[in-house]
């Protein structure tokens, strides 16, 4: 067992204390542990034995400080601070800071793994009650279905939980979980799914009752280089109800770029300076959203194939935009 595992009750709450404050007095420290200074100076020579960067000053403003080290010690939270970083993680997670989202869900996984049960219930209302102001229409996820997956992720255990699927037909599902993406505001969970023999995207906002199933797994190769690529590659193929085919008079690169590194949508070069867009959503109104984004570009382009339902909305739309006089 190592060093740190065996300290003892006071040396942890000794820490907690330097942890708590920028500096103590030894006075302060030995009135709130109950012992003598003496006592105080030896348990903070301990904790500097651990590597722990303890620093003091002699003298009647001597104190003591809990400063910068080479590695990060652990830290010792109460209940509320635990609770508001794992919120902390989950925002952090679905923010706009690059490459944060693994980092969050790796120590978002650790945090979990050791909070104590009495706290499930807090954290699960603090992720609904608690929250920067969400986009509009984005469902909101459980962040402890989120830590848990994010856990059962990185120790390589099997996760049951019920799934509603984007038809709202409920299944029990038992997959290998891989890693949580996120993508344009909601999370998604690649698994491998045993019964289905495959590899498959679950949507965690629709993902209820989850749990580890107390079995572990061999991880097996990606279908991909990555799993954000396998997510975006896989939305390029999905097939929803309403679809519509552009040949639009720009290179693919340049149309690509202007859905900031996430395409919806299949885009094809037809030569140096034209390329076929493939846009599939589940309303007519979500693909008019994305055909705007084309019409934003101010190229010439053509529909080459849609539903009725889509090419009379997209007509409706661009006989009302003809007629708008600011």
């Amino acid at each position: 067992m190592s060093a740190r595992k065996e300290m003892p009750g006071r040396l942890l709450r000794l820490l907690s204390l330097l942890q708590s404050r920028r500096e103590w007095s030894g006075r302060e420290l030995a009135e709130r542990l109950a012992v003598t200074e003496r006592t105080v100076r030896r348990d903070v020579d301990r904790l500097r034995a651990l590597d722990y960067p303890v620093t003091g000053t002699t003298g009647t403003a001597g104190g003591y400080r809990l400063g910068p080290g080479k590695t990060l010690p652990p830290l010792l939270l109460d209940d509320d601070e635990a609770i508001a970083v794992a919120v902390g993680l989950v925002s952090a997670g679905n923010g706009g800071v690059t490459g944060i989202a693994a980092s969050a869900m790796s120590a978002l996984a650790k945090l979990t793994q050791v909070l104590p049960a009495r706290l499930r219930p807090q954290l699960a209302a603090m992720g609904s009650a608690a929250s920067s102001i969400p986009r509009q229409g984005v469902p909101q996820v459980d962040p402890y279905t989120l830590a848990t997956l994010a856990r059962c992720c990185r120790n390589h255990e099997v996760v049951a939980f019920d799934y509603l699927s984007r038809q709202e037909a409920p299944s029990r599902r038992r997959v290998e979980p891989h890693q949580l993406v996120t993508v344009s505001w909601h999370w998604y969970l690649l698994a491998f799914d045993p019964s289905r023999d495959d590899w498959r995207f679950f949507r965690v906002d629709r993902i209820s009752e989850v749990g580890p199933a107390l079995h572990r797994f061999v991880p097996r190769p990606l279908p991909a280089d990555d799993a954000a690529s396998y997510l975006v590659e896989s939305f390029a193929q999905a097939s929803y109800q309403h679809s519509v085919r552009l040949t639009v008079q720009l290179p693919a690169d340049e149309v690509a770029a202007n859905f900031y590194g996430f395409v919806p949508g299949r885009i094809t070069p037809a030569g140096p300076s034209a390329c076929v867009v493939e846009f599939s959503a589940e309303t007519p109104s979500l693909l008019l959203q994305l055909v705007a984004g084309i019409v934003a570009l101010g190229a010439y382009f053509t529909v080459d194939e849609t539903s009725p339902e889509t090419a009379a909305l997209i007509a409706d739309v661009g006989v009302r935009l003809q007629s708008f006089r600011p």
